[in-house]
């Protein structure tokens, strides 16, 4: 009996406690969390309207203005120059680039010029006779005739019937076969039509040159030009003669060109049009890459700021009483990274540097770089 009443004490004392316990858990009440407000610090701009020029960025790689393929009209051995044949040789104005191994075809233009020669000397004591009064022109021209030398022009004939007694005798027709396999002969040589340098040799001394084979290609180092595609909103805004500003890719040097043309036709693909600046410095070499800044126009009152300011609906943030709010904007332009826009009212302070989560409403405290004592 004893341990029965035992056995109903401890059960009832467990169930008390149980019991204690959970009234005890029940009757805690947790702390609530106190929550800082954070206030973001914003870079602000105070709005001032001034005409803004409009930029167009454009880009290219530069030519030279005066280039030159080198191309063989006739077929002979690459005989040796004074100079090699290579690339980045320069060359003055006239001086020979190639010459062509002619000596068999020299001796052809030399036979034909003697035959010229025969036929004039045959007319002669028929001259003498019949028409004594041109009978010394032609003398004349017998004398200076030299057979290693150019053919000199034929005297000229103001009578039909010197005329019909030259060309009857088919001394015309001589005479223009030897100027014309004179032509071929100077074709053997190549100069150069302008001082520059050689930028590509394919060929080599003792190499056999065919006829229509490319050569090398000769280039002028005073001028180049820089193509550059540009919307065809600003092509009738570019004046020819206007001056460029110019970078390299790295933006290290500076260079001025000027606008030399400008195509009348639009890229039907890419709906732009092409201009070609023209610049002259000896540092320049072709195939470099350059930045052209060309003034199109100048918008008034506007102003130019970073074009991931603009929200949707052409709006952009501004501080009102230490909050964020909106206002209408106009973009008239848009550059890489900037862009130019209107009616924004002189004097609003607008935010500077986009601001991650920014909202309306949103309570900011604008950045005072003004050290304080």
């Amino acid at each position: 009996m004893r341990k029965i009443i035992l056995s109903i004490l401890a059960v009832l004392c467990i169930i008390g406690a149980i019991f204690v316990a959970k009234k005890i858990v029940d009757s805690k009440t947790k702390p609530k969390q106190k929550v800082d407000k954070v206030v973001k610090t914003v870079f602000t701009d105070v709005v001032k309207n001034t005409t803004v020029p409009i930029i167009v960025a454009a880009n290219g790689n530069l030519t030279a203005k005066r280039r030159v393929d080198i191309y063989a009209e006739v077929q002979g051995v690459f005989k040796k120059g004074n100079k090699l044949f290579k690339a980045g040789q320069l060359y003055s104005s006239g001086e020979t680039i190639i010459r062509i191994d002619n000596l068999e075809y020299y001796a052809t233009v030399k036979s034909a010029k003697s035959n010229l020669y025969n036929q004039i000397t045959s007319i002669m004591p028929d001259l003498r006779l019949d028409y004594p009064e041109i009978f010394p022109k032609w003398q004349e021209y017998l004398r200076n005739f030299d057979i290693d030398k150019t053919t000199p022009e034929i005297p000229n004939m103001t009578s039909e019937k010197e005329k019909f007694f030259i060309s009857g005798r088919g001394i015309l027709t001589t005479y223009y076969d030897v100027k014309n396999l004179e032509q071929r002969l100077s074709k053997y040589t190549i100069r150069a039509p302008f001082k520059g340098v050689l930028t590509e040799a394919l060929v080599t001394e003792g190499t056999l040159v065919r006829s229509g084979q490319k050569l090398g290609e000769y280039i002028n180092t005073e001028v180049y030009e820089l193509e550059v595609a540009i919307s065809k909103e600003y092509s009738d805004l570019l004046k020819i003669g206007e001056n460029v500003g110019l970078t390299n890719l790295d933006k290290t040097k500076k260079y001025t060109g000027k606008v030399a043309r400008v195509n009348g036709r639009v890229d039907v693909a890419s709906q732009t049009i092409k201009a070609y600046i023209e610049i002259k410095d000896s540092s320049l070499k072709e195939g470099m890459y350059l930045e052209a800044n060309l003034q199109a126009r100048a918008e008034e009152n506007a102003i130019e700021i970073d074009r991931s300011l603009l929200l949707e609906n052409n709006q952009i943030y501004v501080v009102k009483d230490s909050v964020l709010d909106v206002v209408d904007v106009n973009p008239v332009f848009f550059s890489d990274k900037k862009m130019v826009v209107k009616n924004v009212p002189d004097g609003i302070t607008i935010l500077a540097k986009p601001l991650m989560g920014s909202y309306i409403g949103m309570a900011v405290k604008i950045y005072n770089n003004k050290k304080e004592n």
